[in-house]
């Protein structure tokens, strides 16, 4: 199977992070900070030490800042939860995904707040000034992806934290589809948090994610528990990442997401690259083939396309029948299909990752010109 659904979620994983895991399991095994044994001792080096390498990654100097998530979901709920009020006024973009915009629609339609979505331009990218022409005396958080998992154009962050900067709101960066990809520098741009999983770009294993948040920013918890600190205390701690880290962590899947994002920046020049050439080729060669419709621009970092007459669900099948997996359907991203003009059909995305080759992308477009008949 030649697999190109890395937007999802990437696959394979190199060979350390299952190694990564296996050890945690098998070597310590522990609760991190549970205990003061040299097991769990150990369990808590091992958090401890991809928090560090995270924050880094962040060009943050306080890892505590960096709190473990279950995925970038969580973290995003995390941090819509945590920092809203009643009355407040929250902009985001039509190209969140659903774990942006389930949260705040049921936060506007139970009257907690109020919603206003902004509109990519025609080349899918999101204006800053269009962004602070949203803004109400009301308006405390400002919610972007920073690159849409349809269209694969990563937003500029700097200008919008700038705006939100200037205006005193808080900005909340979603990076699921860019961390481990791009260059992040949440502090320098502006960014009051940012969102991320592990198991796309930072090839990590499912269920493994992180939130940063910046100092001066206070969150309500989304979930208390033992914290394994303060614990004569019936009250959840108020300190980073405490507060944020209710019950027992992950620590294979931190351990895996350790090796995997070193391995993610040894190779993510490299991988930029590759993908970069297989997207642009795949999109010029798509485009001449008749029946196909193109939505992702020049330069996007995955492509999204349909055959004219047949739904991206049957495509991504007989896609399937070809041995290639791709993703049809809506993405999970409602806003982005209506300003494609695509909600009732879906899209068919393709998202090459680090393993992907030349010859993968070719094998794509020799079975889209099968199926389309050209």
């Amino acid at each position: 199977m030649i697999y190109l659904d890395n937007a999802a979620t990437s696959y394979p994983k190199p060979p350390c992070t299952a190694e990564a895991m296996a050890r945690a399991l098998t070597a310590c095994g522990a609760n991190p900070g549970r205990a003061g044994h040299a097991l769990a001792l150990e369990a808590g080096r091992i958090v401890e030490g991809c928090r560090e390498e995270l924050a880094a990654m962040l060009g943050e100097a306080d890892a505590a800042r960096v709190a473990f998530m279950f995925n970038a979901t969580d973290a995003l709920n995390t941090a819509i939860h945590g920092v809203l009020r009643t009355g407040d006024h929250v902009v985001a973009t039509l190209l969140e995904h659903n774990s942006v915009l389930r949260p705040l629609s049921e936060l506007s339609r139970s009257g907690v707040i109020t919603l206003t979505l902004t509109a990519p331009q025609e080349d899918g990218r999101i204006r800053a000034e269009d962004i602070e022409a949203a803004f109400t005396p009301r308006t405390r958080l400002v919610v972007m992806t920073h690159m849409s998992n349809v269209l694969g154009v990563a937003q500029d962050a700097a200008a919008v934290g700038a705006v939100c900067r200037r205006r005193g709101v808080l900005f909340l960066l979603d990076a699921a589809q860019t961390a481990g990809h791009l260059p992040l520098t949440p502090r320098a741009w502006g960014v009051s948090m940012l969102a991320m999983p592990g198991h796309k770009g930072l090839l990590g294993p499912h269920g493994t994610g992180a939130l940063w948040v910046s100092e001066g920013v206070r969150l309500a918890p989304l979930r208390q528990g033992g914290t394994g600190s303060a614990s004569e205390s019936m009250l959840q701690p108020r300190l980073m990442p405490d507060m944020l880290e209710s019950g027992t962590l992950n620590l294979p899947g931190i351990a895996g997401l350790r090796a995997g994002m070193r391995y993610a920046a040894a190779h993510r020049e490299e991988g930029r690259g590759r993908v970069a050439a297989m997207c642009d080729m795949m999109r010029r060669m798509l485009l001449q083939i008749r029946r196909v419709r193109m939505y992702t621009p020049k330069g996007a970092s995955l492509v999204s396309f349909n055959i004219e007459g047949l739904a991206s669900q049957e495509t991504a099948s007989l896609l399937n029948d070809a041995g290639i997996a791709v993703r049809g359907g809506l993405h999970c991203a409602p806003g982005a299909h209506r300003f494609l003009g695509t909600l009732q059909t879906g899209a068919v995305r393709v998202s090459p990752g680090l393993f992907n080759t030349r010859e993968d992308a070719l094998a794509l477009v020799q079975a889209v010109e099968r199926i389309a008949g050209a």
